[in-house]
């Protein structure tokens, strides 16, 4: 009885042992992303065009022959210490077989003056990066209508930042993106929607 007691004894210590160096030896936990639609440190931004989630008027997208002016863009506290700001606009519902990634790049600009509070219907600030389709300015929206589903989201990113980037104009979304990982202070979004009329 003796040996048996001494046994579960010792089995328990070892017990009690691996599990104190699983915890002090554990993995650390990943942060998760930013969730899309969150906003940090109060930044703001806002069209006087439409409101938040809803449809972008059709003086603004390829329903134009023009192609559309980009609407006019608002934005409020930007944080004190903001060096530049990046704006980046794009439709993550494009359809796969078009796009294997389901995303079109509709705007950049980047190296904004932070002591900017917004951009004018057709105006542009800062440098402008490359749009989906090569050319350095604002596309509008412009989704296919024989795809499903044939209202879009368009999603403008706001983004607060510690640096100017300094890249060359008509640099890619995602260059852009790669320069401003560590940089960001703050960023805001707003969700416009379109479904083409013609």
């Amino acid at each position: 009885m003796w040996h048996m007691t001494r046994r579960v004894g010792y089995g328990l210590l070892l017990f009690f042992v691996a599990a104190t160096l699983l915890w002090i030896y554990r993995p650390p936990v990943p942060k998760p992303a930013p969730l899309v639609g969150e906003y940090t440190n109060g930044m703001e931004i806002t069209s006087s065009a439409f409101a938040e989630g809803g449809m972008i008027p059709s003086q603004y997208t390829c329903d134009l022959p023009s192609g559309g002016k980009n609407p006019p863009l608002s934005w409020s506290d930007v944080p004190a210490g903001a060096v530049s700001l990046a704006l980046i606009m794009d439709d993550p519902d494009v359809p796969k077989a078009l796009k294997p990634d389901g995303v079109f790049d509709h705007w950049v600009l980047y190296d904004i003056n932070p002591a900017t509070k917004g951009v004018g219907e057709g105006e542009q600030v800062g440098t402008a990066g490359a749009n989906g389709a090569g050319a350095n300015a604002y596309t509008g929206p412009c989704p296919p209508r024989e795809y499903e589903p044939s209202t879009h989201r368009y999603i403008f990113v706001l983004y607060a930042l510690d640096t100017t980037l300094g890249l060359p104009p008509g640099t890619s979304k995602h260059k852009v993106l790669a320069a401003i990982e560590g940089h960001v202070l703050a960023q805001a979004q707003l969700i416009g929607t379109y479904k083409k009329k013609q």
